[in-house]
């Protein structure tokens, strides 16, 4: 007789957490994730179905092969995840697990997931993140981001927070970390008002690029700059 794992049939989504990185399309229209780990090179959107990434024919998730969506039940466990050295620029997920799935001891593999909220962690530099820019990699078509403070944007291709969830779609929430609703506190306004954190990082992100197009015009102003011929 052959055993079968217990069916279940919840009546709201299951929660899971997970950690990915954001990815802007090259013509700056789109947005979405990559996975940190197997998957890696196939981004995906808010409202995504998974496909067997070693291309066999299969439903995905499939008992006797390792494709589908990942996640964790614990949030404190896909946190911990952001502290190894190749994970520091990636954002944490919220996810509603939708779908067929397979629940495991940690977590689940499963076949549709809606992300719900992308939480950003901070700049490199370490101060509160205003929007996400340009990190140096990506994959074909797709550029991937990074956390960055105003001051870090310069010159880079960058979205601030807003702007990524709003060319994600589907509701995405992106929120900045715990530390960056203490600081926005500090700035006299409320995280708690509607749209207010949004704008401040709007506006710091837009005067940091105000900044460095000055100091670009300054320099050109510079006696012998520009390459200009004398004669």
């Amino acid at each position: 007789m052959r055993l079968r794992l217990p069916e279940e049939r919840p009546t709201e989504p299951p929660t899971g957490y997970k950690i990915a990185h954001p990815v802007l399309s090259q013509d700056g229209t789109r947005a979405g994730f990559t996975g940190v780990s197997l998957g890696g090179a196939l981004p995906y959107g808010v409202l995504a179905d998974a496909a067997c990434v070693y291309g066999l024919r299969h439903r995905a998730p499939h008992r006797r092969c390792d494709c589908g969506f990942h996640c964790v039940h614990d949030r404190t466990a896909a946190e911990a995840l952001l502290c190894t050295a190749e994970h520091r620029a990636a954002v944490l997920l919220e996810v509603a697990v939708l779908g067929r799935f397979i629940r495991f001891e940690r977590g689940f593999r499963y076949a549709r997931q809606r992300v719900r909220t992308a939480t950003v962690g901070p700049c490199a530099c370490g101060t509160v993140a205003a929007a996400l820019a340009d990190a140096g990699w990506g994959r074909p078509g797709w550029r991937a981001l990074a956390p960055s403070c105003a001051g870090c944007v310069r010159g880079r291709t960058s979205v601030s927070l807003a702007a990524f969830a709003r060319l994600a779609g589907e509701g995405l929430r992106v929120v900045a970390g715990r530390e960056g609703a203490r600081k926005v506190a500090d700035l006299g306004t409320s995280p708690d008002d509607l749209g207010v954190p949004e704008l401040v990082a709007e506006a710091a992100l837009l005067q940091a690029r105000l900044d460095w197009f000055q100091t670009q015009l300054a320099r050109l102003r510079e006696p012998g700059a520009g390459g200009g011929g004398q004669g």
